[in-house]
């Protein structure tokens, strides 16, 4: 088989596949082979038809979709080999009826070619990076989570601001009477300070272990299915017509007594030994605020670094005619006005991923499956310390890891945002940075005006 390239102009190019006998008949007959075994042909006994036969019913046919694939094939692997930055794939120069009765062929594809647009970083490249300035608000806020999160619950008689209320539930009628037949929980937890209604909220206030309080639990939860359901141990399916004003009987109240800054404290939050003393524990916090705020610069370093280069590359000739019979290729029906308008609505994307892939062809972006199971892990780690767990082992990540790889999608969002992550990362080590350090007022200030900048022109006149 020879593979032949010419190059048309800027962005265009033919490439031609030459096709002899040899090239595809073993596969031809392999697969001609293969129906004898398989396939239930009338006549003839289950994998008792001889090659004759097969030619005669199933040779056209075979040979067609061969020839197709092998010769497509063909294609793919030079580009690929000769690292041809194409766009889209290689589009057949005449679609017609090839004669079947031929030994060799010739099959000729146009390809759009991506524009080389040199794109470099060094440190002759400079560009933005603004830190995020811990403030005293933060560290006071940071210091109470951490206290209330390394407290001790203790059992009160009467309620409390963010106290946690046990005690059993029953479902009232109308008139305000216990429901013989309604529904019942005899081990309730409720926490008023989550509810999403205040006035159901308020309820709660005043009241003491062994009192009663009279309150509605789909108002509380403004009808949340999952809440409602955890709250009064019912199927989702029943939440809905779930309206009824409910008694709770207080059994116990309980509440969260911050942790006093003390050695105890400081080896829970940072590690035994790591911090004695306030100034030690005031540095240590100052430094892991600073450290959570960075994803908060790299996103913003990102969004300016893409800026940066639309800017200075966007500017680049794409091959129309092409990309425009891409576009047609994928919908036979499109009108040529519907094909003008998805070419124009897609220019500025075709533009970056042209600019993506070159960036990342720069800095030896490419990520490893062992770099997307970290992801995973750590995305997993993220959210489950939201719900408390903050000692995790690996069987339990790794569990959840699995979970998130095992999904299509999924797997397909974690391996483009940990793409994401080390390509800005690499730019980042690349160039020279022009760094400062803002509030976090100011840096809010910066990301408006990027969004402010970025809103399509009807939206920012109106």
């Amino acid at each position: 088989m020879e593979v032949t390239f010419v190059k048309l102009g800027e962005n265009e190019g033919k490439l031609t596949v030459n096709v002899v006998e040899s090239d595809y008949a073993d596969k031809v007959k392999e697969q001609l082979k293969e129906i004898g075994r398989k396939k239930e042909i009338p006549g003839f006994r289950k994998g008792h038809i001889d090659m004759a036969q097969l030619k005669k019913r199933f040779g056209k046919m075979v040979k067609s979709d061969v020839l197709n694939d092998v010769v497509y094939h063909a294609a793919i692997d030079w580009l690929r080999e000769n690292k041809m930055d194409i766009l889209g794939h290689p589009l057949p120069e005449n679609v017609a009826e090839i004669n079947l009765e031929d030994k060799d062929y010739t099959f000729n594809y146009e390809v759009a070619i991506a524009p080389e647009l040199g794109i470099k970083f060094d440190k002759d490249v400079t560009l933005p990076f603004y830190n995020i300035a811990v403030a005293d608000d933060m560290m006071e806020a940071q210091d109470k989570e951490l206290r209330a999160r390394n407290g001790k619950r203790e059992t009160v008689q009467d309620y409390e601001e963010r106290a946690l209320v046990k005690g059993s539930l029953a479902e009232l009628n109308e008139d305000g009477t216990v429901k013989e037949d309604g529904v019942k929980v005899e081990d309730a937890i409720v926490g008023p300070f989550v509810f999403k209604n205040e006035d159901e909220m308020k309820k709660f206030e005043g009241s003491k272990v062994g009192g009663k309080v009279v309150f509605n639990p789909w108002a509380s939860c403004e009808g949340n299915e999952a809440e409602l359901s955890s709250m009064l141990h019912i199927d989702r399916d029943k939440t809905a017509d779930m309206r009824s004003n409910f008694e709770m009987t207080v059994a116990e109240i309980l509440v969260n007594r911050p942790a006093d800054h003390d050695q105890a404290f400081y080896d829970a939050v940072f590690g035994a030994d790591t911090v004695h003393n306030e100034e030690e524990y005031n540095a240590k916090l100052r430094e892991a605020i600073a450290q959570a705020l960075q994803p908060n610069s790299a996103n913003l370093f990102q969004r300016q670094t893409e800026e940066y280069l639309m800017e200075r590359y966007g500017k680049m000739t794409l091959p129309e005619r092409l990309i425009k019979k891409l576009i047609a290729s994928d919908d036979k029906k499109m009108t040529e006005e519907e094909i003008d308008k998805a070419y124009a609505d897609s220019i500025e994307s075709i533009k970056w991923d042209i600019i993506e892939n070159q960036a990342a062809r720069e800095v030896k972006a490419e990520v490893t499956k062992e770099e997307v199971e970290a992801l995973a892990k750590d995305i997993a780690a993220q959210q489950l310390r939201q719900y408390g767990m903050f000692e995790l082992n690996d069987e339990i990540l790794n569990m959840y890891m699995q979970n998130m790889m095992s999904d299509e999608n999924s797997r397909r969002r974690l391996v483009r945002q940990a793409f994401i992550q080390q390509l800005f990362g690499k730019i980042h080590a690349a160039v020279t940075l022009d760094e400062k350090t803002v509030t976090l007022d100011e840096f809010r200030a910066i990301v408006d005006g990027l969004n402010k900048n970025n809103e399509p022109a009807e939206a920012a006149a109106e």
